[in-house]
């Protein structure tokens, strides 16, 4: 078998010795579908009323970038402004704040500050989608040649313009994780194992695990797929593994050494790279490339129980640093955080949530995964290049469980469905092609072709629940939740001109606060700031009196109240005695003293003056 694959392998690199005419050709190609993709992108975002994306993630992406740009330390991620006291230590990565920031600064040098701001945050997303866009198109071409590669781009285009992730102002990481895991999967493609493929796939892993810790799973499961190529097909594979596994160690301790100051060395942290995933990644690297170095000629049960040695060494490093990370990184929060914030986080519903409240949403988040989780297994008991499949299988699976718990997962798992899709596709119209005349074989095309749209699903699922009516014709801009204008540079300017304070304010309303004010803000909407957020919903929910005394005790010089915010209704209407309940019924209490708010605005302001 292994002379089987090395002849595959020899016929292969003959046709690699074209490699320049090909990339010229899929860099040419790639680049029509990404101006096509921008040009539509810049369309859509024509109408935008600002220049950040509507997220709460994009805009406090911003007052980080702020805060370096005006001298704080590469490795200080304090966010000084938000919660308690000292501030809230930000799981963020400076290796997106770097390039945001190189961006504002270029655009400074002809541009007004604000304007060179918006130069910026328009640039950064749209400039990652002709990578994006190129390494998805190598994906389809690597599985299933030009006919793969246009079906890849199409889906991914599609992808592209219904995700929200490249929008100008989307200035947060995903759009850079969905890359990486792009990169990853175009790599990881290569058939003929070429141990710079490998090697390119193992760095995307390490700046990925740098960026976020969300993508740890898609980064143990894509190093357990190459740890498992190499058990099954030992020699042959040798060195591919032995690229991965060393560039892996090296390139994940230089991010590690990157990010990481060396005070916080020895701290285990589950929500970004830290001792504890350092460690798990450099014992697993290490072990594969000892394992490829000394034990690629046993026999492939031995290299199994090798690789199953590995895996122990790996666990055992977890249990013995990092026991901790085996959970939910969130299962700590605390209960009234878990019913007021994190139950209303919309990429934090599980299946049967949305199931329960979006019915609709679910073939949008689960449906192509599935298909192409279906259509790999398919494959793999046809004995159709079984291994492409496996690896394929294992990279959309874990991305799609995941999207149970959260649904979050849903986007990678459906853009990692695209290549499997893709060569399904490629195949399908050969078939129709091949005969005109066969109806059924037209029709199994266009219905696959449509099924592998998420958009296809998520049209269908809004007709099929509310009609065509509400469904179809609904303005899409109609604000569902009824928040009005709680946050926006008008609503907060009567304390923009203010001495800095204290503000307690609903969590949505803390970036925005941030953002356009000089004030500190209790809350904001992140798992690390759980003592502001707790005091500001104590604050909510207490009676008046009691309210003071919180008030007093974090040192709050200004109330914003918002009676629109969906955070202030559930308290309200949890506690109507509480003073959120008090102040949407226009009882006011004597510590609190008006000030005039913007015309056009929803948001309450009140100086808060302690009664002596």
């Amino acid at each position: 078998m292994a002379q089987a694959v090395e002849m595959s392998r020899g016929s292969t690199l003959t046709v690699a010795e074209k490699a320049p005419s090909r990339w010229s050709r899929l860099g040419l190609v790639s680049l029509i579908y990404s101006v096509a993709v921008i040009v539509v992108l810049l369309i859509f975002n024509r109408h935008a009323t600002d220049y950040v994306g509507p997220d709460n993630d994009d805009v406090m992406r911003l007052v980080e970038v702020r805060d370096f740009l005006g001298g704080q330390g590469w490795f200080d991620m304090m966010q000084y402004r938000l919660g308690l006291g000292g501030g809230t230590l930000m799981h963020w990565s400076r290796f997106i704040d770097l390039p945001i920031a190189g961006l504002i600064v270029f655009f400074r040098l002809f541009l007004a500050p604000e304007n060179a701001e918006a130069a910026a945050l328009t640039v950064w997303p749209l400039l990652l989608v002709l990578p994006f866009m190129t390494f998805m198109g190598l994906a389809g071409r690597r599985i299933a040649g030009v006919e793969g590669m246009h079906f890849s781009l199409g889906l991914t285009a599609l992808f592209v313009l219904t995700s929200r992730r490249f929008a100008p102002g989307s200035i947060d990481h995903d759009n850079a994780q969905l890359c990486l895991v792009a990169l990853t999967v175009a790599m990881l493609a290569d058939e003929t194992y070429r141990p710079r493929n490998f090697a390119i796939a193992a760095i995307a892993l390490a700046i990925a695990l740098g960026i976020g810790a969300e993508t740890t799973p898609f980064v143990a499961v894509a190093c357990m797929v190459v740890a498992g190529l190499w058990a099954w097909d030992g020699e042959v594979f040798a060195p591919a593994a032995r690229a991965f596994a060393l560039t892996l160690t090296i390139a994940v301790s230089a991010a590690f050494l990157a990010l990481v100051p060396p005070h916080l060395y020895s701290a285990v942290t589950c929500d970004n790279l830290s001792l504890g995933f350092y460690s798990m990644t450099s014992v697993g690297a290490a072990g594969l490339l000892l394992s490829a170095l000394f034990a690629s000629r046993l026999s492939r049960p031995w290299r199994l129980l090798v690789l199953a040695a590995n895996g122990v060494a790996v666990f055992a490093t977890m249990l013995a640093i990092a026991p901790q990370c085996l959970r939910d990184p969130l299962a700590d929060l605390d209960p009234m955080l878990v019913q007021l914030w994190l139950n209303s986080v919309s990429e934090a519903q599980s299946i049967f949530t949305l199931s329960r409240h979006q019915p609709e949403t679910l073939g949008a988040f689960y449906a192509t995964g599935f298909l192409a989780i279906l259509v790999c297994i398919f494959r793999m008991l046809r004995r159709e290049r079984a291994r492409l499949h496996a690896v394929l299988l294992a990279l959309v699976a874990i991305n799609w469980i995941i999207a149970l718990v959260q649904v979050r997962g849903a986007e990678f798992s459906n853009l990692l469905a695209i290549p499997p899709l893709a060569l399904l596709l490629a195949e399908l119209r050969r078939i129709s092609a091949a005969d005109t005349e066969d109806m059924g074989a037209a029709f199994f095309y266009v219905a696959a072709t449509l099924l592998s749209v998420p958009a296809v699903w998520a049209v269908g699922g809004t007709l099929a629940y509310n009609g065509i009516e509400n469904g179809f014709f609904a303005d899409p801009l109609t604000d569902a939740d009824g928040a009005g204008n709680c946050a926006s540079k008008e609503a907060l300017a009567p304390i923009a001109g203010l001495d800095p304070g204290v503000v307690s304010a609903a969590s949505n309303m803390g970036s925005p606060i941030l953002r356009f004010t000089p004030h500190r803000v209790l809350s904001g909407p992140y798992h690390r700031d759980q003592g502001g957020m707790l005091t500001e919903l104590h604050i909510g929910l207490a009676e008046p009196k009691e309210a003071e005394a919180f008030l007093r005790g974090a040192h709050v010089t200004l109330v914003a109240f918002c009676s629109g915010d969906p955070q202030v209704k559930e308290v309200s209407k949890l506690k109507p005695e509480g003073l959120y309940a008090q102040l949407g019924r226009g009882h006011v209490p004597s510590y609190l003293e008006p000030i005039p708010a913007a015309a056009k605005s929803d948001v309450q302001f009140f100086r808060f003056k302690p009664l002596d």
